[in-house]
């Protein structure tokens, strides 16, 4: 709906912009002068959003100055915020779009103009959710449809194209859509036939699937499944103002976030503001290392964003993370970002802000930056902040940002103090803690030489090979005796001589793995690679050497950057793009080798990037194997030996006899870092920029209604007009007590939204199946309950069906309950739908972490459909999902008979003082057990622990028997 205008209580702020843009922007630092300076960057976007929002009613002024007093008040108040935009992927934006389709229908029903429903914020929806793996061969004949539609119309050219709408582009002046796709290059056209016919690529973990035919029939099966979604989300595009839809086959929701939907700085009418964004996904907090603040919340909090209301947080602490020193020259990004990474999950940031500073900073890429914020979820923050700097101008300059508008930007950054610059001197942000990350602590490492997890330092290589040898056999030893340790044996190869002694290397494989889909480590394995060779430097040529990358994609870059002939000069030729080094497919060594080995019982090693090192899976001949990076693969391959310590000790020499260092050789970071941003990073956003532009043909030739309100199709399985406003009035109902209620589940700790509205696929004894099966689909066709989302009869049957959930009035794990009235075993529906008929209200037992898990709406809008009251002691971002609907409340005194739990209150520590002694029921007498103590609006009721009960704001008591009947007091 369109939101209400904010009053501009600090409209005095309004300045323009003294540039050539003569923009308008809040001057937020006049409002707090030296309290403002000393702010942390990441909450002087939040006081901008609340200054620039404050109306006196959503947003009030003693909001504005919470946030401006963040010293004193961080985590004892709460703020409302609001985000610049809405981020949805496709399993939590069908239910969000198909709840503002029903809103029209409310709205026309109640007599209102249903074209005023629109979201109040601009809302992209990315469709990437949706692709299923039903094939993975190149040959496919006759397959079926599991969506039972035609596929061959889904795949036909319609003459017009369709394009995504509304929004300007990150970084241009023109509408999505409709943008300027300026000069791609010399290789235009080959790079449109790529970009066509590749799959999916993570931005910084490009692992596509292997066969183009697999990844087009993959898609055009997607289609024929999921036709009546997209038709639904073409509709949505068509019909609600800021709304743009990115199809199916463009790119992960990440990919497209980052580097198309992100603004940096926003513009409206005129008004400068920085970006800031909410979705339905932890992993959203990648954008806070462009310096955009953004962190993941619940598909209902979601919702309401949409709907013009703020989102909810306590004013948060944030932790400041300076990093110092310089980076060890042989670490690489990968040793950086988890180093980094690590320490903060030691240090404990669990719920808090986190903000980088320090001289450190300027060392990490954007790459490397938007890795540690997308990490966020694995050390706990809400998220990871990374401020506008000149690394991220740079960045943004190489991926086509609009210059004018870069150069606005930098004004205003700079003009609201958002702008790091390390050379300024004005004061470092206060911080509520402050930990120090020196980039010198970061140590190079291997694993090895028998399993992953024994990692070595670079500088202690020598030493604990050396140790390895004397030690017994086990999981490090090989018990050599010290005679025997400095053997030599001497082979003949291809017209030469060479020695081999324990330590040879004898296979270096850079393989297809995490590692080698990395940007920065393969590009420094190229570039080590280009400069050795340059110094004359070469590979044994009995070494067995091979490259095998990830995807087409790893090889394009190394090639355009002119490091891969580099590479294959010392022997690392392109081998194929799959497993093959890692999991034992290696070429068989010569019989040189092969007989040198056993002479000498030598233990021989193998170098690779791979995350498997097993003894003798390499070959069985190989007995020392080590995990390294890309370019230390290549350095130990060159060195032929891993008996060596790469500080003292060279490489080899040059033709003049010079000796040559791996310092020598080994590529800065500042290298890696601009052929990262010249032949990745451009070539991603240009790829990714062309993809949009250019459209899907399935999605083009996609019919798609355009009316008002959504011509909802009776028998449609996918897309049905919710329930939820059904009973929608113009005044509110008020609230009625619970009475009687019987209790539908009794569950344990760490119930997770997984377990209360499972995202999978949808099991054929289900009840949700049984829906659609009477519907006259096939188990081919169920699709999963995530794809479903828009069908409010399949996600209430899908309420509590997950095969794994422990229901304790079975006794085993079951989507199963007990209907206490007729004794019968049932789905958890069948008996909430059974208890509905009988009148009988319901609600559920559950311990500590309910909720705990992936936000998902339906946790919260199932049980509220079944209907039930559920339990309120949730974690993470699912919470506000299923804190919406204000129902739940928790009770001091539960029991059922026959099932005992312990329970601490102040009657077990009366018992311990000699008092009386209670029964099964925790009372003294049958009066005491009828009125057994509720404790309505609270979360906690003394020091009461275990399963909670929620029975909404009636106050209830437990009766003993078979079931528990709680009856209202007084």
């Amino acid at each position: 709906m369109d939101a209400p205008s904010a009053g501009y209580a600090f409209e005095y702020l309004i300045e323009t912009l003294n540039d050539s843009s003569h923009k308008k922007f809040f001057n937020v630092p006049r409002l707090g002068g030296t309290k403002y300076d000393v702010l942390p960057y990441s909450i002087r976007v939040l006081l901008e959003a609340a200054v620039r929002n404050c109306d006196g009613f959503l947003m009030k002024k003693e909001d504005v100055m919470n946030i401006l007093d963040w010293k004193t008040k961080q985590s004892n108040v709460e703020v409302p915020f609001f985000p610049a935009r809405v981020l949805l992927q496709d399993f939590t934006g069908i239910p969000a779009m198909v709840d503002f389709a029903a809103m029209r229908e409310a709205v026309k029903t109640l007599g209102g103009d249903p074209k005023k429903v629109h979201p109040a914020c601009p809302t992209d929806l990315t469709v990437d959710h949706s692709l299923q793996i039903d094939f993975n061969k190149c040959a496919i004949q006759n397959a079926p449809n599991p969506g039972g539609g035609d596929l061959q119309k889904a795949g036909k050219l319609s003459p017009l194209r369709v394009q995504p709408k509304k929004l300007p582009c990150r970084g241009q002046t023109t509408c999505r859509g409709s943008c300027d796709s300026g000069e791609l290059g010399r290789n235009s056209g080959k790079f449109s036939s790529q970009i066509e016919n590749t799959p999916i690529l993570c931005p910084f973990h490009l692992q596509p699937v292997p066969e183009p035919e697999t990844v087009l029939k993959n898609q055009e099966v997607e289609f024929g499944r999921n036709r009546e979604r997209l038709q639904f989300f073409k509709w949505s595009s068509r019909v609600f103002k800021n709304v743009a839809v990115i199809p199916p086959g463009t790119g992960m929701a990440h990919q497209v976030n980052l580097e198309y939907l992100s603004r940096v700085v926003f513009e409206e009418k005129d008004l400068l503001f920085p970006d800031s964004v909410v979705g339905t996904d932890s992993h959203i907090t990648m954008v806070n290392g462009l310096g955009i603040l953004g962190w993941g919340v619940g598909g209902i909090e979601t919702e309401a964003v949409m709907l013009g209301l703020p989102v909810s947080l306590t004013l948060p602490e944030v932790v400041g993370c300076e990093l110092t020193g310089s980076s060890n020259p042989f670490v690489t990004s990968i040793d950086v970002v988890l180093g980094i990474t690590k320490h903060l999950r030691q240090v404990g940031v669990a719920g808090k802000f986190v903000e980088f500073f320090g001289s450190g900073v300027s060392q990490l890429s954007i790459v490397d930056r938007t890795t540690i914020a997308n990490m966020c979820p694995e050390y706990g923050a809400i998220l990871s902040f990374f401020p506008v700097d000149n690394v991220t101008l740079k960045h943004l300059e190489h991926t086509g940002f609009d210059k004018a508008k870069l150069e606005s930007m930098e004004a205003y950054l700079k003009a609201v103090k958002l702008f790091r610059n390390e050379q300024d001197n004005l004061g470092e942000p206060e911080y509520s803690q402050v930990i120090q990350i020196n980039l010198n602590s970061i140590v190079p490492s291997v694993s090895g030489p028998k399993r992953p997890q024994d990692r070595v330092a670079l500088t202690d290589m020598k030493s604990d090979f050396q140790a390895c040898l004397n030690e017994k056999v086990g999981f490090k030893g090989f018990q050599i005796a010290a005679e025997k340790q400095n053997d030599i044996v001497s082979i003949h190869y291809e017209g030469s001589d060479y020695k081999l002694a324990h330590g040879s290397v004898v296979i270096a494989a850079v393989i297809s793995c995490t590692n080698n889909c990395n940007p920065s480590v393969m590009l420094a394995a190229g570039l080590l690679a280009k400069k050795a060779v340059e110094a004359g430097l070469q590979v044994k040529p009995y070494i067995r050497t091979s490259l095998s990358p990830g995807s087409g994609m790893v090889t394009h870059y190394l090639s355009s950057s002119g490091v891969l002939p580099y590479l294959s000069k010392l022997g690392f030729e392109i081998i194929g793009y799959g497993c093959s080094t890692c999991v034992g497919n290696t070429a068989p060594l010569s019989e040189a080798v092969l007989n040198a080995v056993k002479q000498g019982d030598l233990v021989t090693c193998g170098v690779l990037s791979g995350n498997k090192n097993f003894e003798g899976r390499l070959c069985d001949c190989v007995r020392a194997n080590y995990l390294a990076s890309p370019p230390l693969v290549v350095a130990y391959a060159i060195a032929g030996t891993v008996n060596i310590d790469f500080q003292t000790e060279p490489l080899g020499t040059d033709p003049t006899g010079k000796n040559i260092y791996l310092h020598d050789i080994w590529p800065s970071r500042e290298e890696v870092h601009q052929i990262e941003e010249e032949h990745v990073v451009l070539s991603m956003f240009k790829a990714l920029k062309e993809k949009i532009e250019m459209g899907n043909k399935r999605w083009n030739s996609l019919e798609a209604p355009d009316s008002v309100l959504f011509p909802w199709d009776l028998k449609s399985t996918y897309i049905r007009c919710p329930s939820f406003f059904d009973k929608l009035t113009k005044e509110p109902v008020a609230l009625q007590p619970i009475e009687n209620a019987h209790v539908l589940l009794y569950l344990g700790d760490s119930i997770t939204t997984d377990h209360i509205s499972p995202a999978g696929s949808i099991a054929r004894s289900s009840a949700a199946a049984k829906y659609l099966t009477n519907r006259g689909l096939t188990p081919r066709e169920f699709n999963s309950y995530g794809a479903r989302r828009g069908n409010d009869a399949v996600m209430t049957r899908g309420t509590f069906a997950n095969i794994k959930l422990f229901n304790k009035f079975i006794g085993k794990p079951a989507p199963k309950t007990i209907h206490f009235p007729s004794g019968q075993t049932l789905d958890v529906f069948e008996a909430a739908e059974l208890y509905q008929k009988e009148g009988i209200p319901l609600i559920i037992l559950a311990g500590k972490k309910y909720g705990s898990g992936n936000s998902r709406d339906w946790a919260a809008k199932g049980p509220y459909l079944l209907p039930l009251l559920q339990p309120r002691d949730w974690a993470g971002i699912a919470p506000n999902d299923l804190a919406e609907p204000r129902l739940p409340r928790v009770f001091a005194y539960w029991r059922r008979g026959g099932l005992e739990e312990p329970i601490r209150s102040q009657d077990s520590r009366a018992r311990r003082r000699g008092g009386p002694r209670r029964d099964k029921l925790g009372a003294t007498s049958q009066r005491e057990r009828r009125t057994a103590v509720a404790v309505p609006g609270c979360s906690r009721a003394g020091s009461t622990s275990g399963p909670r009960v929620v029975a909404g704001d009636a106050q209830v008591t437990f009766l003993a028997g078979s079931h528990l009947q709680p009856r209202r007091l007084g």
